[in-house]
């Protein structure tokens, strides 16, 4: 038998021949070449692990046609898989050949090939001296090796999880606690298998399981490929094992919050809907029912804000997270509810009561007022010398920007109600420009009060025409300043949406002034936000849905 051990990496042919030769190593001759070739066969493998989790299993298969053929053999040669850790690297190999969505009946043949595999090493260190015994003895009760050792991993899970849990209500009896180290050990066992359905209960068991330990037990690997697994959907898990895993991994957390984002950003949403049904499907509002959870994602999401400069898809994202975490909040037992300032303990507590307030919960004959109430509260936190500090500045700023549908219904209450318009545009000109170095906050105070001023003679006009708003614009000095050309964008969108002849140019208005300064982002998020809120609240204003769909469909082309 050759006993050349020089072998290049990834050498599939030779490691198929080597295994054919082998077979099950039932002669002297084979157990010594195989003895002699165990560490190299190990290091192989291990590097073909390295290779494929890099993969789907679809392009392993392609690239490497032999590869079945190779582990089939080696899963069912004893000296292969009593060797160091050869038996766990074959695990990781066979899962990542595992497709985690068959598309036709190879794929779910070779998965059910790769389970009865996987079941085959997980339970030979208990059968492997008696292979022959142990095929009589699962014939005889009717049962295929591969249906005996799926029972066999069910049954070893159920037996797993009936222990956590029952030392999970007798955590006083000391004597019968659950060793950490075990619980380590078991976490980093189904670390190869998390996708499998059958380990499922096991899964949540671990991560629901607390034993009282002053550090975590679980290990790190395990928490973060659970994670990983969740966000892909390749797992399935209950909503308390989810809050549990954020709980007690913080970097899973703020992985699954990041993934998130980068989700909703990189791929362009036509619609608040669609952003919240990804929220809801990754359970990251409803998590955040726990002030710890709350807390960690409004962080992220204040680096995000600081990172893209206010984005208005990222704000746009904070908007809908908070309205979605306050619908979950309302919704909760009052047993398990925590107190809205839980959430956000170190504000002025007046103001955030206000803000908390949803809109449908007040008339809306009383909306106009009761921005008028935030907007005093808010002006005269910030002209306090006690808050004057940018760092006080942009909290302030930030908690606002979480409640942005009331800025929103600031701007439409200026254009369908009559209002006094001064604390209204007092609260935009804060939100768009939250500092008055320079007087900055203002001159965008005045200007907005011009084009206001301007829009108003114009709001019961039938016959408009886009020089009409133009002149509106030109009232104003210097309207390419960012925070009065996003102010004035937003008064402009919504006179366009509200007023008697504003749905008369409001297309050829938007093209000119998403072209002309630059805002089709802006534009784009205030329309999709007012779509969502006359759907949220069931108004009858078919005419301007109507007009805010044929305008999304054009801007988001442009977008």
């Amino acid at each position: 038998m050759a006993q050349d051990t020089t072998v290049p990496k990834l050498n599939f042919e030779y490691w198929l021949d080597k295994a054919v030769e082998w077979g099950q190593a039932t002669t002297l001759e084979s157990q010594k070449d195989v003895c002699l070739h165990l560490p190299q066969l190990q290091e192989f493998l291990h590097q073909v692990y390295e290779t494929l989790k890099h993969m789907d299993s679809v392009t392993a298969i392609q690239q490497f046609p032999l590869i079945g053929q190779l582990l089939g053999r080696l899963c069912w040669n004893p000296f292969v898989i009593g060797y160091d850790e050869s038996q766990k690297t074959l695990m990781w190999c066979l899962c990542c050949l595992y497709s985690s969505e068959p598309q036709n009946p190879v794929e779910l043949k070779a998965n059910s090939w790769i389970r009865s595999l996987l079941c085959h090493l997980l339970s030979s260190s208990k059968w492997e001296s008696s292979e022959a015994e142990t095929s009589a003895f699962i014939s005889s009760l009717g049962y295929t090796s591969a249906d005996y050792y799926c029972h066999l991993v069910k049954n070893m899970v159920f037996s797993l999880v009936a222990e956590l849990r029952g030392n999970q209500f007798s955590e006083l009896n000391i004597q019968g606690r659950v060793s950490a180290s075990r619980l380590n050990a078991v976490s980093l066992f189904c670390l190869p298998l998390i996708t499998l359905p059958d380990l499922t209960p096991l899964v949540e068991s671990l991560l629901l399981y607390h034993g009282g330990a002053s550090k975590e037990i679980l290990s790190s690997e395990f928490l973060e490929a659970v994670n990983d697994a969740f966000l892909k959907k390749k797992i399935s898990l209950s909503e308390s094992a989810v809050f549990s895993l954020w709980l007690r991994h913080l970097p899973s957390l703020e992985k699954a919050t990041l993934y998130v984002l980068d989700q909703l950003v990189s791929v362009h949403m036509n619609s608040l809907e669609e952003v919240a049904c990804v929220m809801k499907d990754l359970l990251l509002p409803q998590a955040a029912s726990h002030p710890a959870i709350f807390r960690i994602v409004n962080e992220i999401f204040k680096n995000a804000v600081l990172e893209t400069d206010g984005a208005p898809e990222v704000m746009t994202i904070i908007q809908v997270f908070t309205q979605l975490f306050l619908q979950g909040h309302q919704n909760e037992n009052k047993q398990h509810k925590f107190p809205l300032k839980a959430y956000f303990p170190y504000h002025h507590q007046p103001l955030v009561a206000a803000l908390l307030k949803r809109p449908f919960e007040l008339p809306t004959t009383h909306w106009a007022q009761h921005l008028k109430h935030i907007s005093h509260m808010l002006r005269a936190l910030v002209e306090d010398t006690n808050s004057s500090s940018l760092a006080d500045l942009f909290e302030i700023w930030f908690l606002v920007a979480h409640f942005g549908e009331w800025l929103d219904i600031a701007a439409e209450q200026l254009m369908k109600a009559a209002v006094e318009p001064d604390a209204l545009l007092w609260l935009l000109a804060f939100y768009y420009c939250p500092q008055n170095e320079n007087r900055q906050r203002t001159q965008t105070m005045v200007e907005a009060q011009a084009v206001y001023n301007h829009l108003m003679k114009l709001f019961s006009c039938t016959v408009l025409s886009v020089k009409d708003l133009e002149a509106a614009v030109h009232s104003v000095k210097d309207v390419e300043q960012c925070c009065s050309k996003y102010l004035i964008t937003h008064l402009l969108t919504n006179f366009l949406l509200f007023s008697s002849g504003g749905h008369t140019i409001a297309q050829e208005f938007i093209d000119h002034i998403t072209e002309t300064t630059d805002t089709s982002k802006e534009v784009c998020s205030l329309l999709i936000r007012t779509a969502y809120r006359i759907n949220q609240s069931g108004e009858e204003n078919q005419r301007t849905l109507k007009l805010l769909n044929e305008l999304l469909q054009k801007l988001t082309l442009k977008v």
